[in-house]
């Protein structure tokens, strides 16, 4: 069965989706596609559903919500096994990703109560009320990089607030999608308020052709414009999208290469390059230190344990989500030029979906200003701190940013002119935490940032004004004839 709509497991009517494991090779999960009138059916389905779903109690959707997350931690080992066959990911990975999609539950509820509560203020007449409403049939389209992470950060605020889900995981990470909504169904989620769809692009294509109230989405930023340009003429729809990001790591005044090298290896190599919050350019200073930042960066990537998932030695990252993607990778590398420290090449006697982390100094050239999804670096020397403030915001992008510095003075500076949503400070630029809102501007999104703040785009505010009875308010007519 590939499909979950109206509560029943299906089979789509499309053609059949394989997706494989990119150590091995090997199929981890084969089914059909969902079809245009799949889809269709699958819209219809959690339309019918709303009205119920939205009307219940809350604590009545808390419920479900609390069985959902008391399933993934029951099912935690097996499901992070799945998610590492299916992604390449190193099994420390997946299991600290099943432990995001379970506390997600009780973040989203404190979001909800925080940010899309209830309020109620004493007026003259009566009392005005703010609540929220759930704006319907939302369409989630989940990423391959955390396919359980980051689709569950919309799918469990939206069932929150009381909105229905029509989902299509990612073609690379139907199994992670599957067993997501297994365990939503084993949760006692009624039939239709979650469906799920797999397919590519022509599913996802029928999806947001269908008549949605949001679409929630985490991508490529050319996705994401192409959505805009798509929902032009439907400002009703929601649109909620994290769009990755060209992120800069800039080193100023530290005095421990190695150690700072320890932060930007996690910053650029982490998830083999695949988290969006990735750094992708180094900023350094043009001179010894900086210097010995690259080298100390280049060695360290040296020693980094490099191989599938179920390796006997922990790997710190796996393969890329396919040879595609790598050998994508490794042309985009090379086609940028610049002085190539370390390559981004295939890695010795593993699968063509397996490469090296590279580090490459481009200053002095001009770039693409693109997200490349691989373990790459681009190193740029600059002479003083205002210079490297302008490098770090020449982009396009304005998802996440750091600061590697002992001087404080450099941080609040930083702070204030760094165009990014999420800004660390001696820490990896993939920080971030489930209790606080992850998002950006610019092209990595459009100014509705998920995670904490997830609950402002599942619902809507309702602002009404008040009074138990009629009351007589003729007096308040002005120029009233007798």
């Amino acid at each position: 069965m590939s499909g979950f709509i109206d509560g029943k497991w299906r089979s789509g009517q499309g053609p059949e989706l394989i997706s494989t494991d990119p150590a091995t090779g090997d199929a981890v999960w084969r089914g059909a596609t969902a079809t245009e009138a799949d889809v269709g059916q699958a819209v219809q389905a959690a339309r019918r559903a709303f009205s119920d779903w939205a009307d219940r109690p809350r604590e009545e959707r808390i419920a479900v919500l609390r069985r959902y997350k008391e399933v993934l931690v029951e099912r935690a080992a097996a499901f992070a096994e799945a998610l590492s066959r299916e992604t390449g990911k190193a099994l420390w990975e997946t299991k600290a990703e099943l432990g995001s999609m379970a506390g997600k539950v009780d973040l989203s509820i404190k979001a909800y109560d925080e940010r899309t509560g209830v309020t109620e203020n004493a007026m003259p007449f009566g009392r005005a009320v703010l609540r929220h409403r759930a704006h319907g049939v939302m369409a989630v389209l989940g990423p391959f990089n955390f396919p359980g992470h980051l689709p569950n950060g919309h799918i469990v605020p939206a069932l929150l607030a009381g909105d229905t889900v029509v989902f299509k995981p990612s073609e690379e990470t139907p199994l992670a999608g599957r067993l997501m909504v297994e365990a939503l169904e084993a949760a006692g989620v009624p039939a239709g308020v979650v469906n799920l769809v797999q397919g590519g692009r022509e599913t996802g294509q029928a999806l947001i052709n269908q008549e949605i109230d949001g679409l929630l989405f985490t991508g490529s930023a050319a996705a994401g414009a192409f959505f805009r340009r798509h929902f032009a003429d439907r400002p009703d729809v929601i649109l909620a999208l994290e769009l990755g990001g060209n992120n800069p790591l800039v080193v100023w005044d530290a005095d421990d290469a190695e150690a700072v090298a320890a932060l930007v290896v996690q910053s650029a190599y982490i998830t083999t390059g695949q988290r969006c919050s990735c750094a992708r350019r180094l900023i350094v200073p043009d001179g010894a230190f900086g210097k010995a930042v690259i080298e100390a960066t280049a060695a360290m990537a040296d020693r980094l344990t490099i191989g599938p998932w179920s390796s006997e030695n922990e790997p710190f990252m796996g393969p890329l989500i396919s040879s595609r993607a790598a050998e994508s990778a490794r042309a985009a590398a090379q086609r940028m030029g610049g002085d190539h420290i370390r390559v981004l090449g295939p890695a010795e006697g593993l699968s063509g979906a397996f490469v090296t982390p590279g580090l490459v100094d481009v200053t002095g050239l001009e770039t693409p200003d693109e997200e490349l999804f691989a373990p790459w670096l681009q190193v740029r020397r600059v002479s003083n701190f205002d210079d490297a403030l302008k490098a770090a915001n020449a982009t396009r992008y304005g998802l996440s940013a750091g600061l590697i510095s002992n001087e404080s003075k450099h941080w609040d500076k930083f702070l204030n002119r760094i165009r990014a949503g999420v800004v660390n400070w001696n820490r990896p630029t993939t920080g971030a935490a489930g209790s606080m809102p992850f998002g950006g501007l610019g092209a990595s999104g459009n100014h509705r940032p998920s995670a904490y703040y997830a609950a402002d785009y599942c619902a809507y505010p309702v602002a009404s004004f008040e009074a138990e009875g009629v009351a007589n308010t003729i007096k308040d007519i002005k120029g009233l004839r007798p």
